[in-house]
């Protein structure tokens, strides 16, 4: 393979996705993301990459190590966040401009899963299992030895896995099951929400302290369908929009052209399993207007 030499904005590009997609999954934020793929762009711009053999991983590593030094000091601030903490939405489709590396790891549900791991967990998962990176590579990064580094892996691998989630539905069935609860909820019917929602769905809703919402996850298709209803009368939205987030369907919904929550869903069997409402105003801004 070719020694790199000079960082192009050509070779930038081509593998700008990958440095935002390890960061991204790292720590859960599109603006934490940004400013790390910011970072990697001008320490690479400015570096001497002559001795570099594979740009990506060279890229990759420096994005993993800034992350990983990023979310040792953000735990720290998501301990007093007030109320649930969900991840910063990423819009994905093909209407979206910026090219990005979309799987299921970068799902809402596989992404409050890796909320919970501890931050080398983390890293060493999304460094083996996305970017098949060896544990020699991921033990410079965080730090470790190659042994623990696996180890490391192979702990957060089982927690995903004991976490796993139920079959998911198409996505035609999922925006079919959105547009349902938003119109039963629109309408005030009580009876078409319980009907819509599984008896033992749970609702996770994230103001971050600047929004109205629950502090505590909801659980119980009555009580969450009564809490639908009682929130579309308080705010009044007045349009939505199905949009494609983190890989998959989501609603969000809005009032005098402004983005007032974002929700996501877990469907089986044509019921929603898991109801997660975003409606801190920081982590929809990036999202747009009508």
């Amino acid at each position: 393979m070719e020694r790199i030499g000079t960082l192009t904005e050509a070779d930038w590009e081509a593998h700008r996705p990958a440095v935002f997609g390890a960061a991204y999954r790292i720590l859960g934020t599109v603006a934490e993301a940004e400013d790390v793929a910011q970072e990697v762009w001008l320490r690479a711009a400015a570096a001497d990459l002559s001795e570099v053999r594979d740009l990506r991983a060279w890229l990759v590593t420096v994005a993993a190590r800034t992350s990983y030094n990023v979310l040792k000091s953000a735990r720290v601030r998501r301990e007093s966040y007030v109320g649930p903490w969900l991840p910063e939405p990423l819009l994905t489709g093909p209407d979206v401009a910026a090219d990005v590396l979309v799987d299921e790891s970068v799902g809402t549900a596989m992404l409050l899963v890796m909320e919970t791991l501890a931050p080398a967990e983390r890293v060493a998962l999304v460094l083996h299992d996305v970017f098949d990176f060896p544990f020699g590579r991921i033990a410079e990064v965080i730090g470790s030895t190659p042994a623990a580094s696996r180890k490391l892996a192979s702990r957060a691998r089982a927690r995903v896995a004991a976490a796993g989630e139920r079959p998911r539905a198409s996505r035609a069935e999922t925006e079919r099951v959105l547009k349902a609860f938003k119109a039963a909820a629109d309408a005030g019917d009580m009876a078409g929400l319980i009907e819509l929602l599984d008896p033992a769905a749970v609702y996770v809703a994230d103001g971050g302290g600047r929004m109205t919402a629950a502090r505590r996850p909801v659980q119980g298709a009555e009580r969450i369908a009564l809490l639908a209803i009682r929130q579309v009368e308080l705010r009044r939205p007045d349009a939505f929009r199905i949009v494609e987030v983190n890989g998959h369907p989501a609603l969000a919904t809005y009032q005098e052209g402004e983005l007032v929550w974002l929700d996501t869903v877990e469907v089986t069997d044509g019921r929603i399993t898991a109801l997660r409402r975003l409606a801190n105003p920081e982590k929809l801004a990036h999202l747009g207007h009508t």
